[in-house]
């Protein structure tokens, strides 16, 4: 039974003072035992109410059967002073939402890991399970002797016994349930002790742990991972005013995360995917840096101070998204880390941004009724729009005042709760701009400005906004040949502002990407962009410019060919790494969405062989991406079988080589390289690569194992990714509507992270019209019914959104 918003606001007004002690046993491979004793305190005596556990058989209250039913232990006529002690049997999940277990397929070893996040804690332990209501932990785990157990808390003690090891932790700082976490199995690790001088004895124990089969990545990779972290502490704890708030920092590579990455206090959780087992591609790199970064930021944003309700998410996310960009440049060293932004992570925010699910940045409280619905909204708005917004308010505020704000905000509401209110209110006191107006502006509408350049009949140009938010922004201008020649910062309002300096010249707004706003060129300068595009010094604004150029296309300004002509005339040159892949990335996804089906294989050859340029070239950074690209979509068959042929090519090119060889109807390579690579993400990658193959019999197979419920939701993900092939629409269209119908069927009988996968693996692929509207309306049928669940029908609805612009 989902938390309702009334409930949770009547039991933060009645509950206070809260703290946990736990002890979970997760010897038994069948199930895990917990024990708990939780004391609160209650401002209305004689009052009831509850405690959230799922799924759990032989629940006891104080030594007897608890009144437990729908997922809620009853708890009738508390005293001011309350302490409740609860027993229960507790089931292992692989879907990722619970206490998940893995065996990894390398050497048979098993993880288990207390994956949580909202409404999800409760499936662990029993929780008062929303977050302002926080509340201590001291925790002891017993697991088998040859493991490594790690926690919120620093680790106090370890104690062998017959059955296994316990391991005990100092009771944590006040929290919220969803941020508990608990990881065990046999991790290799990498440890030091990081200066603090805040610490006792001047350190903090530090750590790095991955899965035994993936000690030859995590080795491979030690000296960068430590390096990035370290750097991004002493930035943190330099410029944040409150101190760092937990006794440890650990980071584990966990397998089973639905997430990228979970911040979980004092033990931040990544997906182990993260640890590529080949030579990771620059904008991989730069995402494994800007997350780690992303996730430190939240021990204060998010884990420190909280939201009240699901409402105000973006105060943990948008600002989290936004630091781990702005630290791992500033800090890190990956001093390109907003031009990934620019033609990666801002786009998925406008294309959210787009659609009927759309919702302001600071939702209504009101309009997050439940804890389905606030799932929901951890999306691109949330995350990448938020986080460019707030990157547009500290250029707007200025870096100071920004900063200023911040600490009081962290300040004022360490180890509580906050909401959009008392952040502007800690904005207030730092600046004289009226902040108030600005989060009116942008963080309560929808959508998102475009700005249009135009010129007069002087010749001179003029900036427009055809919207409602205010702008402040670098305007470029260039010669005809894409020269910069000067820039200025430009306010921009209700007024058009006249940029007298810049009379015939190119004009670029919003050249540095300070703001959420697509751009309009006039026509010379598109002319001029669409003639030079590849001479234009700033990788930035590069990315900016390509950007545009995808818009124009999505927006159906300009064909989807237009768009592939323009990277093969621009793209070809490009030396920088970042900006190449992403350009890549979002031609494919263009191509495949936009384009006619007629014409899908010849567009997305020209990208092979852009890409194939790029391998044989002269810039060694290019080649890792590059490589990847050329592996999923070559048609040259001996090209692939080649690289297989090789012991030094890239594992991840060797199973994109696999998987389109598959595709191409030649299965015979992927029994060999699954007995090659046992490992996650080989086993994952063998599982695409069946679904891929081109046969009736195959297809059979894999929606059968797609729709079964036996998979967990990174297998789901791996066949759903495999089975609708860009070039086998006729084969698989008996699926289409069967899509909506079995997914729907396994998301009801399945939770939110397998129905987020469902909603992941719509069928994308070139389409007629016609079976386009086929496909719609079996969807919007369903919708319509009224059964799909909260997460699925979000997903839906995007989608229907997505068919609409095609049409």
């Amino acid at each position: 039974m989902p938390l309702m918003l009334p409930e949770a606001r009547e039991r933060a007004l009645l509950l206070t003072d809260v703290h946990t002690e736990l002890h979970l046993d997760l010897t038994s491979t069948e199930a895990f035992d917990v024990e708990a004793t939780i004391t609160f305190g209650c401002t209305k005596p004689g009052a009831s109410s509850f405690l959230e556990l799922t799924g759990a058989t032989d629940v006891t209250l104080d030594g007897r059967p608890a009144p437990y039913a729908d997922g809620r232990i009853a708890l009738d006529d508390l005293a001011e002073t309350n302490t409740v002690r609860v027993t229960a049997r507790m089931p292992y999940v692989t879907d990722g939402d619970g206490m998940t277990v893995t065996i990894d397929p390398a050497d048979g070893e098993r993880y288990v890991c207390a994956h949580t996040s909202m409404d999800i804690t409760q499936k662990v332990i029993p929780c008062f399970d929303q977050p302002d209501l926080k509340s201590t932990f001291a925790l002891t785990v017993t697991a088998p002797s040859h493991w490594t157990v790690l926690a919120n808390g620093a680790l106090r003690s370890r104690e062998s016994g017959q059955d296994g090891d316990t391991w005990t932790f100092e009771q944590t700082p006040p929290f919220s349930s969803y941020l508990f976490t608990l990881v065990g199995g046999p991790w290799v690790s990498v440890t030091w002790d990081e200066p603090y001088a805040k610490a006792p004895g001047g350190t903090l124990p530090f750590g790095w742990h991955a899965r035994a089969s993936q000690e030859r990545e995590l080795r491979r990779d030690a000296d960068e991972l430590r390096r990035i972290t370290s750097t991004c502490f002493q930035h943190y704890t330099s410029v944040f005013e409150p101190d760092y708030p937990y006794a440890d920092y650990q980071q584990v590579f966990a397998p089973g995360l639905n997430w990228g990455a979970m911040e979980f206090p004092g033990c931040v959780v990544f997906r182990d995917s993260y640890l590529t087992q080949g030579t990771p591609t620059e904008l991989e790199r730069e995402w494994v840096a800007s997350t780690i970064a992303h996730e430190m930021a939240h021990m204060w944003f998010g884990d420190l101070v909280t939201m009240r309700w699901w409402e105000d998410s973006w105060l943990n996310e948008s600002f989290a998204d936004f630091m781990g960009f702005e630290v791992a440049g500033v800090a890190a060293g990956y001093t390109d880390a907003w031009t990934s932004a620019a033609i990666t992570r801002k786009p998925t925010g406008y294309r959210a941004d787009r659609r009927r699910s759309t919702h302001p940045i600071a939702e209504d409280t009101d309009k997050i009724v439940d804890v389905d619905t606030a799932f929901a909204n951890f999306d691109m708005i949330t995350y990448a729009k938020g986080n460019a917004t707030l990157a547009q308010l500290g250029h707007w505020l200025g870096d100071d005042d920004f900063l200023a704000g911040v600490n009081k905000h962290l300040t004022t509401h360490a180890f509580g709760n906050a909401d959009l209110a008392d952040f502007l209110d800690s904005l207030d006191a730092a600046s004289d701009k009226d902040v108030r107006a600005w989060a009116a502006a942008w963080l309560r509408t929808t959508g998102f400005d475009t700005l249009v350049v135009t010129r007069d009949d002087s010749g001179v140009p003029v900036l427009t906004r055809e919207g409602s938010r205010p702008h402040r922004l670098t305007v470029s201008a260039y010669d005809d040949t894409m020269r910069l020649v000067d820039s200025r910062d430009v306010h921009l309002g209700d007024e058009p502002v006249r940029l007298d300096e810049f009379a015939g010249r190119v004009v670029v707004p919003n050249s540095g990407d300070e703001t959420f706003a697509v751009i309009r060129p006039d026509e010379q300068s598109w002319a001029a962009i669409t003639e030079h595009l590849s001479s234009v010094e700033s990788q930035l604004t590069r990315a900016m410019l390509w950007w545009t150029a995808v818009d124009l296309a999505e927006s159906q300004v300009i064909t989807v060919g237009e768009l592939v002509a323009l990277a093969d005339r621009h793209l070809r040159p490009e030396t920088h790494p970042l900006v190449l892949e992403g350009v890549l990335r979002s031609l494919q996804l263009v191509v495949r969405r936009y384009a006619e089906p007629d014409q899908v294989a010849a567009l997305l050859g020209s990208v092979a062989d852009i890409a194939r340029g790029a391998v044989g070239g002269p810039t060694p950074a290019l080649v890792p991406g590059a490589s990847r690209v050329l592996a999923r979509l070559s048609a040259d068959h001996d090209l692939l079988v080649g690289w297989l042929g090789r012991d030094d090519v890239d594992q991840s090119v060797r199973w994109a080589a696999v998987q389109r060889l598959a595709e191409l109807g030649d299965a015979s390579h992927v029994e060999p390289e699954a007995e090659r690579d046992k490992s996650v993400s080989g086993h994952h990658a063998a599982l695409t690569a069946r679904a891929l193959v081109p046969t009736a019999e195959a297809k059979a197979e894999a929606w059968s194992q797609l729709m079964g419920g036996d998979l967990g939701s990174h297998e789901f993900d791996a066949v759903g990714a495999g089975f609708w092939g860009w070039e086998q629409a006729d084969l698989v269209r008996p699926y289409l509507t069967r899509y909506v119908t079995d997914g729907l069927a396994l998301a009801l009988r399945s939770g939110q992270a397998m129905a987020d996968s469902i909603g992941d693996a719509f069928p994308r692929l070139p389409l007629t019209p016609d079976v386009r509207r086929e496909l719609r309306a079996a969807v919007a049928s369903a919708l319509a019914a009224g059964e799909v669940p909260t997460v699925l029908a979000r997903a839906w609805n995007d989608a229907l959104d997505d068919l609409d612009q095609t049409l």
